[in-house]
Order: structure tokens, then C-alpha cells, then sequence
């Protein structure tokens, strides 16, 4: 196939293909799929070998936010039935990271809900850095607190941070659709403010919103620009109770063809499989991982995830290797590019976005579905260590070529549980 020949050899020299060849990946047919996964993987494995690096989530705030971002169970006047609770206590949130760095995860990502921190929310997460590094120094730390206010990413990266998740989520031109109390371009002025600040930059989308191909391809087009280093393609989970609870769009076949597109045109960047993977991906997950270099460990913010042993016999099984916490990440190439921004940070330099890498994601290392640690009482550990699949067999089966939304029910973090409301 010309098209996929193509796209790997651009993929193997680090270049970028053109918007109509990723909207051609986003069009091939189920008889192709297997031959998009091969031909990404290859520039996976380019870059990335088979090394697949582990993330663990804390949830450091859930629930009360004042924005209205229709795929979030958190979002104001969400009807979700989802844990609320305030701050955690550094400790508390010290001890859920313990649990993920346990479990192979070399970077922790602390996430609240919110609009944006406040100076005092700067000081509880400078506070958590300091418990998390004390405990291990050498976990990576990726901060998600929302819209930035300026001085707050040179704080946070002053602080021990070592980046910023705002995820850009879906296109420009559609944006106002699914959000109207902030922009997208508040979102944009965010990644660029972590990446002035000498942050890496962590930012992605969200797959399955009624978005067309050529929102896809403006998103991830636009996260290239930005100099995202991590990208997390995230899948909406359509929670009950929020505006996208009826958003079934996605198929397993769908979901690979979209990370595909997204290795294409960032070959030696992170792609990270974020929120959803279980839900959509489902018994197909494993050859995401052929495509994608990173995942989550454990649950999400507020659904339960896959078991963290399944996630680890997964990689196991299809032939990919947990990334070590001495091991880079990114290709030595790209890490220079972050380096030249710090050094250009520390002297004085503000950074531009397109000339380094960065790190940003507003609102959420994911979806609010994404994976996430909760709560470190013992209850809250007993209820991760247990977590299963949220995928259920449907009683009746969908006719051919209908979406399986029937397949999957949603699991509410914490249910079933003794988790307090304000652990």
C-alpha cells in the first residue's frame, strides 16, 4: 500500500506527513487495519523500541468544578455519581503515589479539578512534590491543575515539577461546542506558559465527541506545533449524567486507526493511550500497544480502569518491556530540544512553543474518566488493588457493523466501597 509505505519512511526519518495523508489513515478500511497497526509500529519501534513507560494518577481534588465541559463527570452541574472530596493532605496523596510507583510507574501525575489553582493550591501541590520526591527522588512528576495564571508554571517547575498536562482535547473550530466557560485558546496560552517555564510539555485529545476526521487531524496537527512532548489520546467515556452521555462512536477498529494517525504525525513523540482505553479498545488493547509507547497504571479519575497486574501480564504478553525509571523516554534528539528550552529558561530566555519541547494539558491528564487514584485510606487501596475491567458480555449481540456500545458499562470508582465522600 503506497500510502502506508510512505508514511512509514517519513515516520523512520522523523518527518511529518501532510494533512491529507493522515485524514487517508483515519479512512482505511477494517481489511487495511492490520496493516496500519504494522506500519506504525514500525516507527514506534524506531524511536521507542519495545519499552512501554507506565504513568499512575492521583486525584488530588475530585468533583466541585465551576466549568462546564460536557464530557466531565466532574463539571458543573454534573449529575454523575462520582466521589467528591477536597484537597488530599501531602501525605495522603504520597502514599496513593507509592502504590503506583510500586507497580512499575516512573511519573505521577497530580491532578485537580478546578478551573485553575490559586496561589494557596500552588503551596498543597509544592507541599505533595516534596513528600513524592522525598519518598523516591527519582519519580517524575507531571502537575494537571487547570488554566495557569503567570508566574504559576515557574513555581511549580521551581518546585520539582518536571511537567505540565493541558490537553488541548479537540480542534479549534469545534471547541466551543463541547466547552463555554473558557477557550480554546486559554488552553493553547496554558501549554506555552508550562513550556516558558522550562515544563515538558504533556498534552493530547479526546477521541469520540462527534468530532469529524478533519477535527482529529487539526488537533493533533496543532499538539505538534505546541511541541508537545507527551500526547495522551484519550477515548470519552460517555458517563451518565454529563451532555456526551449518549456519544457511542467509537470502535475498537476506530480507535487504532486514530492512534496510528497520531504516531504518523508525531513518530518521536510519547503517544500515551489515556482515558477509555478499556471501554473502547477493550480485547484489542494489546496492539495499541504496537502504536502507543505509554499508558496508564491503575484507575481513573472517576471510573475504575483495568486490574494494574493485567496491565502488566498485557505488556508481558504481547512482547513489550515496562520502561525503567533510569531509561529516557524520549529519543536523545528531543531530549536536547528540552534542555536547550530549560537552559534557555534559566537564563533568562522565555521559550517559544515551536522551538522546544513542552507540556501542558488543562483540565485533567485526561477526560475526567481518566486514571486516577482517589483516596489513600486503606479502603482506597484495597478498591485499586481489586479494580477490574469495566467491560461486561452484552446478553443480546449487536447486528453486523453496529457500534457495541452494549458491550461496556461503566464502573464508578469507589462503588461498591467504603470510601468517604471527603477522604
Amino acid at each position: 500500500m503506497d500510502l502506508l509505505d510512505t508514511l512509514t519512511a517519513k515516520g523512520l526519518r522523523g518527518e511529518v506527513p501532510t494533512r491529507e495523508e493522515a485524514l487517508a489513515v483515519l479512512a482505511t478500511t477494517d481489511d487495511e487495519l492490520l496493516d496500519v497497526v504494522a506500519a506504525a509500529g514500525k516507527v514506534r519501534r524506531r524511536w521507542f523500541g519495545r519499552r512501554v513507560k507506565l504513568n499512575y494518577l492521583v486525584n488530588l481534588k475530585s468533583g466541585l468544578c465551576p466549568e462546564d465541559c460536557s464530557y466531565c463527570s466532574q463539571r458543573l452541574g454534573s449529575k454523575a455519581e462520582i466521589l467528591k472530596y477536597t484537597w488530599l493532605k501531602p501525605d495522603q496523596a504520597a502514599d496513593a503515589a507509592r502504590a503506583g510507583v510500586a507497580g512499575g510507574a516512573k511519573r505521577v501525575c497530580l491532578v485537580a479539578s478546578g478551573r485553575g489553582p490559586t496561589d494557596r493550591d500552588i503551596d498543597r501541590v509544592t507541599d505533595t512534590m516534596a513528600a513524592i520526591k522525598e519518598a523516591d527522588p527519582q519519580v517524575e512528576i507531571c502537575v494537571c491543575l487547570g488554566l495557569l495564571s503567570d508566574n504559576q508554571a515557574e513555581r511549580l517547575k521551581a518546585a520539582g515539577a518536571d511537567a505540565y498536562n493541558h490537553n488541548l482535547n479537540t480542534s479549534e473550530g469545534t471547541y466551543g461546542t463541547i466547552t463555554s466557560t473558557h477557550t480554546y485558546a486559554d488552553r493553547v496560552d496554558t501549554v506555552q506558559k508550562a513550556h516558558g517555564a522550562g515544563l515538558s510539555a504533556c498534552s493530547g485529545l479526546i477521541a469520540g465527541m462527534g468530532e469529524s476526521d478533519e477535527d482529529l487531524v487539526d488537533v493533533v496537527f496543532a499538539l505538534r506545533e505546541l511541541g508537545s512532548d507527551s500526547v495522551p489520546v484519550n477515548f470519552l467515556i460517555p458517563f451518565e449524567g454529563t451532555p456526551l452521555a449518549k456519544e457511542w462512536n467509537l470502535t475498537p477498529q476506530r480507535c487504532l486507526r486514530i492512534l496510528a494517525m497520531v504516531r504518523f504525525v508525531n513518530p518521536d513523540t510519547e503517544v500515551r493511550i489515556a482515558g477509555g482505553r478499556e471501554v473502547h479498545l477493550r480485547s484489542m488493547q494489546p496492539l495499541g500497544l504496537h502504536i502507543a509507547n505509554s499508558i496508564f497504571l491503575g484507575d481513573y479519575l472517576t471510573s475504575e480502569g483495568q486490574a494494574g497486574q493485567a496491565d502488566l501480564d498485557m505488556i508481558k504478553d504481547a512482547g513489550f518491556e515496562v520502561e525503567g525509571a533510569g531509561e529516557a523516554t524520549l529519543p536523545r534528539h528531543r531530549a536536547d530540544l528540552a534542555e536547550a528550552a530549560q537552559a534557555a529558561h534559566a537564563g533568562g530566555g522565555c521559550g517559544s512553543a515551536a522551538s522546544a519541547s513542552a507540556c501542558g494539558s488543562g483540565g485533567g491528564c485526561g477526560p475526567c474518566g481518566g486514571h486516577a487514584h482517589a483516596a489513600p485510606a486503606s479502603a482506597a487501596s484495597a478498591a485499586s488493588a481489586a479494580s477490574v475491567a469495566s467491560v461486561e458480555e452484552a446478553t443480546e449481540a449487536a447486528e453486523g457493523g453496529e457500534l457495541r456500545s452494549d458491550l461496556v458499562k461503566v464502573r464508578r470508582r469507589g462503588a461498591g466501597t467504603e470510601l468517604a465522600p471527603n477522604a
